[in-house]
């Protein structure tokens, strides 16, 4: 029997979001209660409402989200995104908040390679939003070079967020990889023997989305 490991935060009103976004309006457009007259009392129902920035929780970066001539989330194909072989990489994480990882690179091309440092158990606490781990020269070096479908990180920025080149984003999705990040739950996770699925809703100029992402393991 396959299991599922979920590997998301949840969605909540107000919750905290990327320092210098606003945080998300999740409510009733009508609530259960406002329903009845409708339905002359006979039924009920909840018609919700959300209104936020879409890099929210554990989100998905398309090609579009660098390039303005890049594949949106409507273009990306399932076969990018569903049923990816997994791959988690514990990185180390240096002085210079510098994450490395240290694999073949064979092992890498075709999969879904998530990158554990922990830092997701900061979650719900002001400490996650310190600055936090960044993919290393080197290991952003190792992935380009080894072609992963996608690459999956439990912290929230693939590149420190004081260089405004952003070089793991302008690189990766350059060469159609995707980004997922601030994963949860990694820990939960073998090194292999799971399929990993982030599915964004497909949206027109979609650039990122939040995701349910979790993993099935196989028997």
């Amino acid at each position: 029997m396959h299991r599922f490991i979920e590997l998301n935060h949840v969605l909540h009103d107000g919750m905290p979001v990327y320092p210098g976004l606003p945080a998300p309006r999740i409510g009733a457009f009508r609530d259960h209660a406002a329903s009845r007259s409708t339905y002359r009392g006979q039924a009920e129902f909840y018609l919700g409402t959300i209104e936020m920035p879409c890099n929210v929780g554990t989100y998905l970066d398309s090609p579009f989200h660098r390039y303005p001539d890049g594949e949106d989330l409507s273009q990306i194909p399932l076969e990018m995104l569903a049923g990816l072989p997994g791959l988690v990489l514990d990185a180390e994480v240096g002085a210079n908040r510098a994450a490395t990882v240290q694999v073949a690179e064979p092992e890498l091309q075709g999969r879904a390679v998530l990158i554990r440092t922990g830092w997701d158990q900061r979650w719900g606490t002001e400490r996650y939003w310190e600055p936090g781990p960044y993919l290393s020269p080197a290991s952003l070096q190792l992935l380009q070079r080894a072609r992963p479908a996608l690459i999956g990180v439990d912290f929230w920025n693939v590149d420190d967020t004081q260089d405004p080149v952003r070089p793991a984003h302008t690189r990766l999705l350059a060469a159609r990889i995707l980004i997922v990040e601030h994963l949860a739950n990694l820990r939960s996770l073998p090194r292999t023997g799971f399929r990993f699925s982030a599915i964004p809703l497909r949206i027109t100029r979609g650039a990122s989305f939040p995701v349910r992402a979790f993993a099935e393991l196989t028997p």
